[in-house]
């Protein structure tokens, strides 16, 4: 019976791609790009399980097992890494929200030209390069002359090292990256929000509907299965915090808070040479990451049918 059936889905793959060849062809150099960029370099996760020496090779470099992931673990800051990482991408993903309250107002705005301009003007900060939104960050809150403190002397207030206290670091980091990703997050919302029936919407009106009872039985399980399938995505990047915006805005002032498992990979691996202790951090990383995406995905098929797969 599993013989047959295999043989079942074999012909309609053959039949599948026959008909749809050309789609086949487009997807091939994003393939290519995946395989040589993504999959061959993963020949050499080999070396977290390795006393990698440069001269030997990674073929011929000594087995030491997990002793790399034994030294990781109890080592002292460990403790700090984690919680410093987890708790950023915990209070990002709490702004995770935001994207879809966002779409779901600008789809109510009846003046086409004002909501083309907030669209604009909301898009725009996603094509600014981290470092020059760490550039921003830091004319805005620069002390004492930065524009807040400007501000707040003025206002009758004493001014605030924002960027080297630590209690400041992960409201930073999270805020500016709200700010920069808001209006580019809400394309897909958009896009799945102009799928409503119009039909629908006037029937409601007619059956007197106010607006938020229209957004919330007609537009919001019009995109549930576009935010479940986001919602998975970003937690399965729950442990790949921005490694760039963190390194370029840390100090030794606010590293308490600021040092994150993908800062101490580049330190330890870049910085100091110790390439297999450095692999073998950055698969911990990884393998947390499918974990959590493996089983959200279970959870979220089976509470809500909707999936990546």
């Amino acid at each position: 019976m599993v013989v047959e059936q295999n043989a079942s889905k074999w012909q309609e793959f053959k039949k599948g791609f026959v008909k749809n060849w050309q789609l086949y062809v487009l997807m091939l150099p994003a393939i290519t790009y995946l395989f040589i960029f993504c999959y061959i370099p993963m020949y050499g996760v080999q070396i977290a399980f390795k006393d990698f020496y440069a001269n030997l090779g990674i073929i011929k470099s000594p087995w030491i097992g997990l002793e790399h992931f034994r030294r990781f673990f109890r080592s002292y800051y460990f403790g700090r890494l984690l919680k410093n990482t987890v708790m950023l991408s915990g209070y990002g993903l709490l702004l995770f929200p935001l994207s879809i309250i966002f779409a779901l107002m600008l789809h109510e705005l009846k003046n086409e030209k004002y909501k083309k301009t907030v669209q604009t003007l909301t898009y725009a900060p996603h094509f600014i390069s981290t470092v020059v939104l760490v550039g921003m960050i830091k004319i805005f809150l620069d002390y004492p002359d930065g524009l807040f403190n400007h501000v707040a002397v003025a206002l009758g207030r004493k001014p605030t090292s924002f960027l080297t206290d630590p209690q400041w670091f992960r409201h930073i980091y999270v805020w500016s990256g709200k700010w920069k990703s808001l209006g580019w997050g809400t394309i897909v919302y958009l896009a799945a929000l102009s799928g409503v029936n119009p039909e629908l919407i006037e029937a409601a009106k007619i059956d007197g509907a106010t607006t938020m009872q229209r957004i919330r039985y007609i537009n919001i399980p019009t995109i549930w299965p576009t935010v479940v399938v986001l919602f998975i995505l970003q937690i399965g990047n729950f442990m790949s915090v921005g490694f760039e915006k963190v390194l370029l805005l840390q100090n030794n002032l606010n590293a308490e808070t600021a040092d994150v498992i993908q800062t101490f990979v580049y330190r330890t691996g870049l910085l100091q040479g110790q390439f297999d202790f450095a692999a073998a951090v950055g698969l911990f990383d990884s393998v947390v990451n499918i974990i959590l995406l493996v089983s959200f995905n279970y959870f979220a098929r089976r509470t809500s049918e909707h999936s990546l797969w």
